[in-house]
């Protein structure tokens, strides 16, 4: 293999560590390695996504190069020719991705916690647009909303191969409109978004934010559903929770079926446990599964980077599976079966997703308006959820004084008063990292 190649295999996994799992499936999984010549990294990608990720990821990209390399690297995206079709089947948001993800009916473990909704999405799957149209599918990060989802489109597709399904995300949704506003070719928007057969929307919790993205959502989903088309959206919240949503797009997302995802039981949890560590050719012992099981309980995201620390300890060491062992692979994520504390670094992150910037945005000097505020807002959080010192948090964003951070926390605390709409969103987002 290619010693070039290997350090974007690393490059890869240090990104999906510091974005979201949406953003790296969707937009930084789908990257390949082409060369690397004269400091320069090249990557294929299609047309369609290149702008988003330059837009969105450069900066996060730059820094991970950057730190794995040892020296600046520029990146220059290739456009293969083969991916130049963007509007046919499904969707390009996520058609590159899913080809390294087996989401299917099949191996979703079930159990009292998921069972509705489980049977809603195959429901759904099996006869699209003719019942629970929309389908709702709420609950916490983790618990297998994303999974369900692509799970629908996987069946769907195997049932009707010329089905022409979207996948996407309330942020590439609202990232997509700005795209074609910008380029004065909305058309080509509304001919994509209300001509499917199928639309699925993950996190629409965050299509609340703005009054121009929440119009076109509403005529786009007038549109399916008059055309008979299946809708399918998950969220973090109800939609009578979601209180900066319009209630015309409120009263539409609850005219269908909403079923909620609750934590899964120890049982429930124990069969995720085993079924993921079969994937992964390992046989635990069943004192290890309990444990696993025993100490992660709200979100299942985590069995996943366990079972892989566990398998890496044995391949690498060539150590026998155990309860220590366990214990080890484990303590990155808990302590003491509790959470660790927050990182400065989720909280950046998250802010980041939600207010379209980029972490290398809300570190940096730059004084636009949009980036400045997501910089205090960064701010604010890391100051209500971590118990930093007003200098330890200076050092977390530059270096700034203490006094520049008392003046961001007071600027936006002040803004936070007259918004309720901020507020809300601050507020989601505190909940979102103390629950992640």
């Amino acid at each position: 293999m290619d010693s070039f190649k290997e350090i974007w295999d690393l490059v890869r996994q240090e990104l999906q560590q510091n974005v979201t799992e949406v953003a790296y499936n969707v937009w930084l999984s789908p990257l390949e390695f082409v060369s690397f010549k004269n400091d320069t990294i090249y990557l294929s990608i299609s047309e369609f996504k290149k702008n988003i990720i330059i837009d969105k990821f450069s900066g996060i990209i730059d820094e991970t190069l950057e730190a794995i390399f040892g020296f600046h690297v520029n990146v220059e995206f290739v456009i293969p020719e083969d991916k130049a079709k963007e509007n046919s089947g499904i969707s390009s948001s996520v058609k590159d991705s899913n080809d390294e993800y087996d989401y299917t009916f099949n191996n979703f473990i079930t159990g009292p916690s998921n069972k509705f909704a489980y049977a809603a999405a195959m429901n759904v799957a099996k006869n699209p647009g003719k019942t629970y149209n929309p389908l709702f599918i709420y609950g916490h990060s983790g618990l297998g909303k994303t999974h369900l989802l692509m799970a629908i489109m996987n069946e769907i597709k195997a049932n009707d191969p010329n089905a022409n399904i979207i996948y996407t995300s309330a942020e590439h949704f609202t990232n997509d409109l700005i795209y074609h506003i910008g380029n004065h070719n909305t058309y080509v928007f509304h001919e994509k978004y209300r001509s499917c057969d199928v639309l699925l929307v993950d996190d629409v919790q965050f299509i609340s934010r703005g009054d121009q993205v929440q119009e076109e959502f509403f005529h786009t989903f007038n549109a399916l559903t008059a055309n008979g088309s299946q809708i399918v959206l998950t969220s973090d919240r109800p939609p009578k929770e979601m209180v900066t949503l319009e209630e015309r797009l409120r009263t539409r997302f609850e005219m269908g079926l909403i079923a909620d995802i609750q934590p899964p039981t120890l049982e429930t949890r124990m069969a995720i446990v085993n079924k993921k560590a079969l994937d992964h050719e390992l046989e635990l012992p069943d004192d290890v599964v309990k444990f696993v099981a025993d100490n992660i309980k709200k979100n299942i995201r985590q069995i996943e980077g366990i079972i892989k620390r566990i398998k890496a300890y044995q391949d690498v060491e060539g150590v026998k599976i155990n309860l220590a062992l366990a214990k080890r692979a484990i303590s990155d994520i808990i302590n003491d079966s509790q959470p660790l504390p927050v990182t400065v670094e989720n909280i950046i992150n998250e802010v980041a997703r939600t207010f379209n910037v980029t972490p290398a945005d809300i570190r940096s000097d730059k004084r636009n308006a949009s980036i400045s505020q997501a910089r205090q807002i960064a701010i604010y959080v890391v100051d209500q959820v971590t118990g930093l010192s007003l200098k330890a948090i200076g050092a977390e964003f530059g270096n700034k004084h203490h006094s520049t951070i008392i003046y961001a926390l007071k600027e936006i605390k002040g803004k936070l008063e007259k918004d309720v709409s901020l507020k809300s969103t601050v507020d989601d987002i505190i909940k979102n990292i103390n629950e992640g």
